[in-house]
This record gives C-alpha cells, structure tokens and sequence, in this order.
C-alpha cells in the first residue's frame, strides 16, 4: 500500500480570527437573508440592506456616500462589514480602521484620515506592453567566477518559452535570475517577462499538467497562444495612496550626507496636499484617455463616536472630494457627547454628518441564532461539542453575551482534552463558567463589595 505522509514543516496554518467564519452576506439571488449561508446567521433587515448597499457599489453609483451600522455591542455589526469586503471581491479596495487610530503621536489626526481613504480608492491601469510569454520548457543558468574571487555568480539565464505557435529560447540578463526566483518559476509553468523592465510575472501552471497527481491545489492555466514574442494588455490594480507613497520617496543624491539625512528623517512623514493634487490630476488624465479605470473603494471605521469634532468636520469635506470613496462608520453608543464638544448627539455623531448617512440597525441575537452562531464557530475552530454543552453555551451568551460565549469555547475545549475527551460536555461549559466571569457578574460583584475596591 502506498504510504503517504504530510511534511508539517511546509503546511500553511491561519490563525482562527474573531471572523474567520464569515464568507459573505448570505443573500439568496433575489437578495433575501437566507436563514443560515456563509457564516451569517440571523440580522436579516441589516443583511438585506448591506446588500443593496453591495449592489449599489459595484453599479458605482454610491462613491463619496456613507453608511452608519448602529446597533448594541455583540450585534454583528464589524462581521456585516467584513462580508460587504467579502462580497465585493478581491479587486475592491477594503481597508478597516478604528476610530481611535487617528490618535496618533507621530502624524495629523487629518492626515491619518486622508491617508486611509486613498488606501480605500483602487485604481485599474491597463497598460500594452511587449512581452515575452509561454510555457517554461527549460530553464538553466550560466555561471562565472566572481571577480572577488569567492564562488561563482549567474553572468545569463537561458530559458525557452513555447505556445501553441512555436517557442524560443531567450537569454537574459542575470538580475531576471532574482525575479524567476522570487515568483517561484518552474519548468511547466506558464509566464510573462516584460520587454522593456525584465519584470517577471508567474501566470499559473500549465494545464497539460493537469491530470498530475497533485495534492496541493494549483491555477492550471492554458498553453499561451500565437507568438513568443507579442504586444499584451496588462491589468495593474494599485491604490492612491500607493501612488502618494512611490511619489513622496525623496529622489536626492547617493552621497554621505543625503544618505545622513534621510536616516535622520521621521519614520512617517505627512504626503502633502500639494503632492497629492499634482497625483489627482495625473489620475484624471489617465482617466479621460481611458488608460485607467477608478475602482471606488470601502473604507470602514468602527467605533466611530471615538472621533472628534475635527475629524468629523475633516469627514464631511472629504466625502465631498470628486476622489472619495465608500465610507462604513459602525458605532454602539446611543446618545452621547461628541468628542471635543459639550454637544450630545444620537451616537455621538454631529447631526449635519448624520443626515448624509444611510443608516443600518443591528439587533440583538435571539437563543436560536446564538446556537447556529456558535455551532458554525465550533465548527471553524474544529471543536467537537455535545449537543446539550452547546445549548448550555446558549444559554449563557443569552444572558450576558454572545462574545462571551464564543470566548468560553476554546478553555471548554482545553477542560475536556486535560479530562481524556475530543469532546466538550456539559460539565467543561459549567466550570469554565464558574471559573470566567462575564461583564453582568464582575458589576454584581462590585456593588457588593464596594466598600472594598478603590472608586
């Protein structure tokens, strides 16, 4: 029989985040809640609505608008968001922040705000360039002494590329030798080397491998056809705020001093609106020429009613700006104070930023969400669970949480393992409760031993 054995040191873990769960909005075609789909579970009027929101972003018809998620904490809110990322696809800008973020001891309160809506705007180049593509069907390095006399160096890489027309054998220079090895390029594989930069670009894998027996999923892509040598259209998706980056680099001299001073610069340096300008209009020009496409973004901040009146009046201009993108502001706070103001406000938002909000309420969980909620969750943290541990788990996020009752899981699941068990029971989720206390229980306990604690 044959044996096979995984090789751990090669496998790729990911950590079990907060949301790992979450894989979309679980909307039917018509754009309905389903009962339970993609790891949302319940809020159907909060999901219904992100999905039109969804719909009206990707129609393009939305930039420069907002959306406020407002609901008790532990309603879902952050993980709407995350699966409105989710639903947009890779290509759309997402960028989360916190609103205590811009409380930074280093840059402007306005400048961390800027900065992160251009993370949030996308920009899709379509450049032609001459290219060399196809199939890697050799590839070998020659060698020369080093001129310091230790070992050997790559003097040219001699590799063949071949379509469906013919193929042919390149040599080029030694520094391509770097960028083969950084994408991990390999006979079989099919790729793209720029004429004019060397940049080497990996395709996928070609699909006449196919039928290999192999256990690691791979892109098969098909054997490129016409020419080895050809004009390509090549799609580059940046952000603006890379573009402010690439820009903003300082251009001086190779000498000691220049070199001193840059060292002695700040780590983070503000990107001028000047620059910034200059970028909007070169931006605007590849526009009009129809060389680049603006892919409007999502930029979500939550816990919002952290930010003061400053930022919230910087918030309101730029949402303004012909280059805005999507902002989700997610708060939990009902009526209170506006930071910086003596004003109170519903969630602590100035109500002229409130009247350009669309507005989205999240509700609490009832006991048979927070079963499907954390049955998914046991499921993704691959924990086994006994049907009557799990409504006991329940119960208790019903009566003070469910981020409590999420955070109970993994200690439940380290009492059974130490008794002899895979599997939570009953009696893991009873002592792990007497032995964590949730918020309701420590504020029962300060009322009654007041006299004891410092206030």
């Amino acid at each position: 029989m044959m044996k096979i054995e995984e090789v751990k040191s090669t496998t790729k873990t990911q950590r079990i985040a907060h949301h790992s769960h979450i894989k979309g909005l679980g909307l039917s075609e018509d754009g309905t809640a389903l009962e339970n789909a993609s790891g949302m579970v319940g809020q159907q009027i909060a999901r219904e609505a992100a999905g039109i929101f969804v719909d009206l972003v990707k129609s393009k018809k939305l930039a420069g608008r907002a959306l406020l998620m407002a609901g008790p904490p532990g309603t879902g809110k952050t993980a709407i968001a995350l699966a409105v990322a989710q639903e947009l696809g890779s290509k759309v800008p997402f960028y989360p922040m916190v609103g205590s973020e811009v409380y930074s001891a280093e840059v402007k309160k306005t400048e961390i705000l800027m900065e992160n809506f251009r993370r949030a705007i996308g920009l899709r180049i379509k450049e032609t360039k001459e290219v060399w593509e196809g199939e890697v069907t050799d590839l070998k390095t020659e060698e020369k002494d080093d001129q310091t006399g230790y070992g050997k160096v790559v003097s040219a890489v001699v590799i063949t590329l071949k379509t469906s027309k013919g193929s042919k054998t390149l040599k080029l220079d030694p520094s391509i030798h770097e960028n083969l090895t950084r994408e991990k390029v390999a006979i079989g594989d099919v790729i793209y080397i720029e004429a004019n930069s060397g940049n080497v670009k990996r395709v996928g894998r070609c699909d006449i491998y196919n039928s290999e027996y192999d256990l690691e999923a791979e892109e098969y892509v098909p054997l490129p056809k016409g020419d080895v040598h050809k004009k390509k259209e090549i799609v580059q998706d940046v952000t603006l705020h890379d573009l402010d980056v690439a820009n903003a680099k300082p251009q001086g001299g190779h000498d000691f001093v220049s070199l001193m001073n840059q060292l002695n610069k700040k780590k983070k340096t503000d990107i001028t609106d000047k620059l910034r300008g200059e970028i909007n209009k070169v931006v605007s020009k590849y526009i009009d020429q129809g060389v680049a496409e603006l892919v409007p973004g999502v930029l979500f901040i939550d816990e919002c009613h952290m930010l003061d009146i400053e930022a919230f009046t910087f918030l309101n201009r730029a949402l303004e700006s012909t280059l805005a993108p999507i902002v989700i502001l997610a708060t939990n706070r009902g009526y209170s104070q506006i930071r910086g103001t003596d004003i109170v406000s519903p969630h602590g938002l100035p109500v002229d930023l409130l009247d350009r909000l669309l507005i989205i309420r999240t509700t609490p969980y009832n006991l048979e969400d927070i079963i499907k909620i954390l049955a998914i969750r046991a499921q993704t943290e691959s924990l086994k669970i006994s049907e009557e541990a799990l409504q006991d788990l329940s119960q208790i996020g019903n009566e003070a949480s469910l981020r409590f009752a999420i955070l109970l899981l993994t200690p439940a699941n380290i009492l059974a393992q130490t008794s002899g068990r895979d599997e939570i029971a009953k009696q893991d989720i009873q002592e792990v409760h007497e032995l964590f206390l949730h918020a309701k229980q420590s504020s029962k306990v300060l009322e009654q031993q007041a006299d004891k604690y410092i206030s």
